[in-house]
């Protein structure tokens, strides 16, 4: 499942910008792929994140994977219920399983971004 709303990396992160607010998660495609998650590491409020840089670490059955920041930006709010259900990443993704709301600080790095389309063809879809 592929929302036509969002923007994407490579890396199968995805962001919904609201102003200069970015609510930031992982695909459904990645979730599927690390199978059912157990343990999300989440960063601080206030923190200040490079694009790039790691911004959170899920552990899953089949591994652990660093999740990376798709756009720079200082983390506003956490979605603390993934420290008592990290599974709302699988269940929900796009929507109850989103990791960090952040202001972005570097609106031209949202071209950088994949379009609905170029990740479906990204991952074969």
């Amino acid at each position: 499942m592929i929302k036509e709303d969002l923007q994407y990396t490579e890396t199968h992160e995805w962001v919904k910008v609201e102003g200069k607010i970015a609510t930031i998660g992982i695909t459904d495609y990645a979730q599927h792929e690390l199978g059912d998650i157990v343990f999300v590491e989440l960063p601080e409020i206030k923190d200040e994140i490079d694009q790039e840089d790691v911004l959170a670490t899920i552990e899953a059955v089949k591994a652990v994977e660093e999740i990376y920041s798709p756009i720079s930006g200082i983390v506003l709010e956490i979605n603390d219920d993934l420290e008592d259900d990290s599974e709302l990443i699988n269940s929900s993704p796009y929507d109850e399983g989103w990791i960090v709301k952040m202001e972005i600080t570097n609106m031209d790095e949202l071209g950088n971004l994949l379009t609905a389309d170029a990740y479906s063809k990204l991952i074969g879809e």
